[in-house]
């Protein structure tokens, strides 16, 4: 019989908490009273919309644009870590950017902000989709320069 105690396991070094100006790509968004619960925060499946917003807002102006002829991209995962409430009324930011690329996808990497407080962190994976096919398709050249305008520094 074994009465020594069980070692506890290690707990995992945090990473350092983001900066909303370390996002090259920023879009304010309100607290809707709508967007509660009936705890009295934001519903955890609303942070998924704002998240929502930050990524429409960079990738569809037409000013900022990433669209190529003949692709579209399509999310095919999306991870989020809450790590603050947020309570209505209120104002938030939303940061966006790239992180990194793969062969016919890319990852975008987000933050929500309040009063300069990261309350959530976000990463989604979207592919690069030929729009006839309707399959994965390779990033083209020209998707890579684009979105490398908004790649986060360091990343």
């Amino acid at each position: 019989m074994n009465d020594q105690p069980a070692e506890r396991p290690q707990k995992p070094i945090s990473k350092p908490t983001p900066q909303l100006a370390g996002y090259p790509h920023r879009v304010a968004e309100i607290i809707r009273f709508g967007d509660l619960d009936p705890q009295g925060h934001v519903n955890q499946a609303v942070f998924l919309t704002y998240f929502e917003s930050g990524r429409v807002a960079m990738f569809r102006n037409p000013d900022l644009s990433i669209g190529v002829p003949g692709v579209t991209y399509v999310m095919v995962r999306m991870e989020v870590d809450y790590m603050k409430e947020l309570r209505w009324p209120g104002n938030i930011e939303v940061g966006t950017g790239v992180a990194e690329f793969g062969r016919s996808s890319f990852k975008a990497s987000q933050a929500i902000f309040r009063d300069g407080i990261c309350a959530a962190m976000g990463r989604a994976t979207l592919v690069c989709m030929d729009l006839k096919t309707r399959k994965a398709t390779p990033l083209p050249d020209a998707a890579i320069a684009l979105l490398s305008k908004w790649k986060i520094q360091g990343a």
